[in-house]
């Protein structure tokens, strides 16, 4: 039997990995700012009510979420000499940039419902924009090769630009933090600078990977079928089984990852009682070690099934979850420790879902005869975003109802009362733990190996070199 890797005209090139990886920029330096700082920035540095706070990112992630699926499918459709994603892709990172900017601006309102409105006005369209530059890219990488192997090396230069994104992000804030006293301005000035470096990445992946693009379109037959309608498309990737379950393997890491780093900040600040310099240098140990963890998960999944590596990497994860839980204040050294456990199971928990995925796609292409990345990008990233913006929510939400004291900028901080330092300590231990034992259990049952994927893309090959399915 043919073995399917070798049906490929042409292998990916280095500078083809690393035009991916550079797109991954854009969302990594972006994202991870909004995630170890927005709700924070909102509650002391704003002065929001921390209930408001929570409901603005539950508000712009719900409309996010309800896009995505609509962008995935509409990109599946977008017929121009740049193909689908590029001309989303580029008309939407300007508007993304944009409005990241006016994310961090104090507005002269003290009223809380005008600080409400402002905040939920500028995340409904900044997630808007977000959505139209992040699935197209995503989506991008299932277009660019074909290959088991392949996918795993290409969703290991993702996750490894997505790490190396946030790091950046994070040093960056760490020095503009230590350089400009206004702590208003702080935020201000880091914005410009992390919206300047989305824009360029996004140019640069786009040049670098357009010609490789072009190759694979003329490797692969264009769909047999009419496309069907939004709806009915829903409804057929939301009874596709494997699909299901790695979209619950990556929604139960990913919120894990989500509200340890929303959370952080308080903990650093309210619990250990450290300064904001700490949650930077925290956030980078982690990063840094995931980045480095990513070169040997990636080696080994390239030799191993990929659900045998979430298996190795996701335990000591756990271990370093209880750990958090016990820490006293004064024992920050130990944080650093569990910092770098944490990142060797952070580093498996970006690169299986997303070069597991690719392989989903070509499970259903083959049963129904179509590719649909789009729709199916769209909806992993959809419901990703409703159980953060869910989490999130409710971190706010039992802040509040924990007696959590709001400030602004110009005001020392607060000491906080027992019952919010217990709500920090559950958000940021015991919660995350459980969602990666879901993980777990739902990574037992995904059910397409190495070997099932070769025979998948093996009659794929043939169906696209079948004189009668060229006719």
């Amino acid at each position: 039997m043919t073995n399917p890797e070798e049906l490929n005209i042409e292998r990916l090139t280095l500078k083809t990995k690393l035009s991916y990886g550079t797109g991954m920029l854009t969302a990594s330096i972006l994202g991870n700012i909004v995630i170890f700082f927005l709700l924070f920035f909102m509650t002391d540095v704003a002065g929001l009510n921390p209930a408001l706070a929570g409901s603005v990112l539950l508000l712009g992630r719900l409309w996010d979420a309800i896009n995505d699926p609509m962008v995935g499918w509409l990109s599946d459709r977008t017929r121009s000499p740049w193909g689908k994603r590029y001309p989303w892709m580029l008309a939407g990172v300007v508007p993304f940039a944009g409005l990241f900017i006016l994310l961090w601006l104090v507005p002269p309102m003290e009223n809380q419902w005008q600080l409400f409105g402002y905040y939920a006005g500028i995340a409904f369209l900044y997630y808007i924009a977000s959505t139209t530059v992040s699935i197209p890219y995503t989506t991008l990488a299932s277009e660019l090769t074909q290959t088991y192997t392949e996918r795993t090396s290409l969703a290991g230069f993702q996750t490894a630009f997505d790490l190396a994104g946030g790091i950046f992000a994070l040093v960056m804030a760490q020095v503009i933090f230590e350089l400009i006293p206004d702590t208003q301005q702080q935020y201000l000035v880091l914005a410009i600078n992390c919206a300047v470096l989305a824009i360029l990445a996004v140019l640069l992946c786009v040049c670098g990977t357009f010609s490789r693009f072009q190759t694979m379109q003329l490797q692969r037959s264009a769909s047999v079928a009419p496309s069907p309608s939004l709806l009915r498309q829903m409804r057929t990737v939301l009874s596709h089984r494997p699909f299901l379950l790695i979209m619950g393997i990556f929604l139960c890491s990913w919120l894990a990852m989500q509200l340890i780093a929303s959370v952080l900040p308080y903990f650093v600040v309210h619990y250990m009682g450290r300064q904001e310099q700490d949650v930077t240098q925290l956030g980078i140990t982690a990063q840094l070690t995931a980045l480095v963890a990513t070169i040997g998960w990636s080696w080994l999944g390239q030799r191993v099934d990929k659900r045998t590596i979430y298996f190795l990497g996701i335990p000591p994860w756990l271990l370093a979850q209880a750990g958090i839980f016990f820490l006293q204040p004064q024992q920050i050294g130990f944080v650093y420790v569990l910092a770098v456990t944490m990142g060797m199971g952070i580093a498996v928990a970006y690169l299986v879902p997303w070069s597991t995925l690719p392989d989903v796609i070509d499970l259903d292409e083959l049963q129904s005869g179509q590719r649909r990345e789009g729709i199916f990008y769209g909806f992993m990233s959809q419901l990703q975003k409703i159980g953060v913006a869910v989490s999130l929510f409710l971190v706010g939400k039992s802040l509040d109802w924990t007696g959590f004291i709001a400030t602004t900028a110009e005001q020392p901080t607060p000491l906080q009362p027992d019952s919010a330092l217990w709500a920090i300590r559950w958000a940021i231990a015991p919660v995350p733990a459980l969602f990666l034992l879901c993980s777990l259990v739902l990574a037992y049952f995904y059910p397409i190996t190495r070997e099932a994927h070769q025979e998948i893309a093996l009659r794929l090959q043939e169906r696209r070199h079948s004189p009668i399915d060229r006719v």
